[in-house]
This record gives C-alpha cells, sequence and structure tokens, in this order.
C-alpha cells in the first residue's frame, strides 16, 4: 500500500476535505487579522472580545451553515432555549387569597379498623411539616384541619409537630391554628341498615353480617351488602377500589360528585373565615382524588401517604366569581370554584320537585 493510501497518512499528502481547506483557511486569515490589528491599531479591548465580534460579524455573512465556526452551529441549535422568560407587571399579578393542601393520611395500620398510623405513617407525617418549614416565610398563618378518623387526626397532629420543629430550627415565626376536625373533609360514606357511616365503619358491620349470610346461604343477600363485598374484594384482591367507586354506579355510597361537592364548599367556608391563610387538610384518598378527578378531567391515579393536592384560590376580580389553580403530578388546571346555589340538586330532581332546584343538596353544607 502507498503512503498516498494509507489511512494514517498527513492530510497535506492525501489532499485535505473541503471543509478542512476552508476552515483552515480562515483561521489562518483571522489570526493575520489579529496580529495586524494587534500591531497597527494598540487597544485595551481583550483579545478574547475582539474575537467575540470578528466571529459575529463573520456570522453575518449568508454562508451555510455547515461552514461556520462551531460558536455559531451551537448558537442556532440553542436558539430556543434561551428565550427569556415571561413575567407579568406588577399591576397585572393576581394575589393568591389561599393555599390550600388536601393531604392523604399517612400510612395506616390498616383499612379494617380505624386504629391511627404505623410509625412510618408518623415518620411521613412528621418529614412533611418539617419540610414545609423550610418554604414557608415568617408571617404566615397555618390552619389544620382533618377529617374526623384517628389516621387523619394523627397525620394532622405530626405534620403539625414537624412543622412547629422546623420553624424553631430555620428561626421562622407563623401563626398557627391547631388541628380541628371538619365534617366537610370526612370520607366518602356509605349508607347501611345503621345509617351513614365512613366506608371503614361501614366494613366492620359488612364482615360481621357477611359470613353468617354466606354460610347459610338463605335468601338473597341485600343490595347494600352485594355493593360493599364488591368493593372489599377488590381491595383483597389487589386492584384499585377507589377506581371501582370513581367508575361504577352504586347506589348505597356516596357519589364522587357529593364528596367534589362538600370540599369545595369547605374549602371556600376555610377562606372566608382564615382569608391569606396556608390551609393544611389532612383527609383521604377517595375524596381528594376525586377532587383532582373533577379539576384536571382524567384520573391521575391514587395519591400516595401523605401527598397532597394543591389548590390555589385567587381574589375575585368579581363578586360572584373565585379562580383557582389546582395542582397535581405535574399538572395544573385553571377552574372556577363551583358556586353550591347554581348547582342543581339531584335528589330534588329525582323527587320531581323542580322548585327546588339549584337548592344545596342536603348533607352538603358543612355543619
Amino acid at each position: 500500500m502507498s503512503d498516498e493510501t494509507r489511512p494514517n497518512a498527513p492530510a497535506d499528502r492525501v489532499g485535505a476535505p473541503m471543509y478542512l481547506a476552508k476552515f483552515r483557511e480562515r483561521e489562518a486569515e483571522r489570526l493575520a487579522n489579529i496580529s495586524n490589528d494587534v500591531a497597527d491599531e494598540p487597544t485595551n479591548e481583550p483579545i478574547y472580545l475582539r474575537q467575540f465580534r470578528e466571529r459575529r460579524d463573520a456570522s453575518s455573512i449568508a454562508t451555510p451553515l455547515w461552514e461556520r465556526g462551531s460558536l455559531e452551529i451551537q448558537q442556532a441549535l440553542t436558539e430556543d432555549n434561551r428565550n427569556k422568560e415571561i413575567v407579568p407587571p406588577e399591576a397585572v399579578r393576581r394575589t393568591v387569597n389561599n393555599d390550600v393542601f388536601l393531604i392523604r393520611h399517612g400510612e395506616t395500620q390498616g383499612y379494617s379498623t380505624d386504629s391511627g398510623l404505623t410509625p412510618q405513617g408518623v415518620w411521613q407525617a412528621h418529614t412533611y411539616g418539617h419540610t414545609l418549614a423550610k418554604r414557608i416565610k415568617s408571617g404566615e398563618t397555618v390552619v389544620f384541619r382533618h377529617a374526623d378518623t384517628n389516621r387523619a387526626r394523627e397525620t394532622a397532629e405530626h405534620i403539625y409537630r414537624g412543622l412547629a420543629d422546623g420553624l424553631v430550627m430555620f428561626e421562622k415565626e407563623i401563626t398557627i391554628h391547631e388541628p380541628e376536625p371538619i365534617h366537610a373533609f370526612r370520607n366518602f360514606q356509605f349508607s347501611s341498615p345503621s345509617g351513614l357511616s365512613d366506608v371503614t365503619a361501614a366494613f366492620r358491620e359488612y364482615y360481621s353480617l357477611v359470613e353468617g349470610i354466606e354460610r347459610t346461604a338463605a335468601g338473597d343477600r341485600p343490595l347494600w351488602l352485594v355493593e360493599m363485598d364488591r368493593f372489599w374484594r377488590t381491595q383483597q384482591g389487589g386492584g384499585d377500589p377507589i377506581q371501582h367507586w370513581l367508575t361504577t354506579p352504586l347506589l348505597h355510597f356516596e357519589p364522587p360528585s357529593l364528596c367534589v361537592r362538600r370540599f369545595w364548599q369547605g374549602i371556600t367556608d376555610l377562606s372566608s373565615e382564615f382569608p391569606g391563610a396556608r390551609l393544611l387538610i389532612a383527609t383521604h384518598s377517595g375524596p381528594i382524588r376525586a377532587f383532582a378527578v373533577a379539576a384536571l378531567g382524567y384520573d391521575p391515579g391514587e395519591p400516595y401517604n401523605t401527598e397532597h393536592v394543591r389548590v390555589k384560590l385567587y381574589e375575585s376580580s368579581r363578586n360572584d366569581d373565585v379562580d383557582a389553580l389546582v395542582a397535581y403530578r405535574n399538572r395544573v388546571q385553571e377552574i372556577k370554584v363551583p358556586v353550591m346555589e347554581e348547582l342543581t340538586a339531584w335528589q330534588a330532581a329525582a323527587e320531581g320537585r323542580p322548585e327546588d332546584f339549584g337548592k344545596e343538596p342536603k348533607g352538603v353544607r358543612v355543619a
């Protein structure tokens, strides 16, 4: 093999590619111009700045992109990533009236009883509060509320303690309203012969009866028992019982839409009572998930323990309307807060009482 065809032969012996030859010509011309400028026109301008200006001027010449220097190619490829952030002027910025966190309770001992949190659940709640202390600002007001179950109450209490510990560590001072139960944020309800109760509490009544009915097989099972049996068997089989509740018409379970209604009612009532406050509400995954589905228009999935759906209530530009942002798992949706008096009372519609359409359904408003 001759020298001219060897792969490692010098470029000047085999003939350099056209792009490399043109690059060398431009480099030689650039270096010559720099040396002439330095010799003939002394200046205090740094050489790197003069070289940058020369490259910028050279890029204005109508030459193909691939014939330009590497700097021009990088600038062209990254142009879309260097856009400036658009920040609205102060005059048109919207004021946040309340920052609301709908927080699922921490890990619990189990759902067949209301026995409270596990040590892991306590750690989750305490860590949540301690993390919040890093982000909160001095002078804020924080209000704690929770559903009336042991797991929700303990979650709120341990978030409160974690926040208090963090405030001491980070030397911040805020106003805190201690945890209190609020009926609007209860778990979705179930109707059994003994009345309305939390779906977890209703399980105990179901469990005490279903075994005897199955053993004796005396007649048909009542519909409430059938629906509860399907719900809990979905849980026991590793399925998603909340999805079953959200997507299957159930006559003895509180409808998801009513959970969303009372959650909005509870939020607006707290907003009126504590304007400008940060509202931390420990509650249950089912209503939280229904709330997110109603706002986002799709099911983003079950919230993890101490995961939250965040709601920002803005000051209204009109007296009868309040804008809000609902955020969950990197999705943010701007919505209008529903006005309860304008919503149809479906029970009145079912009973043929059109004069009651639009009135608040029984059991939705907070006592």
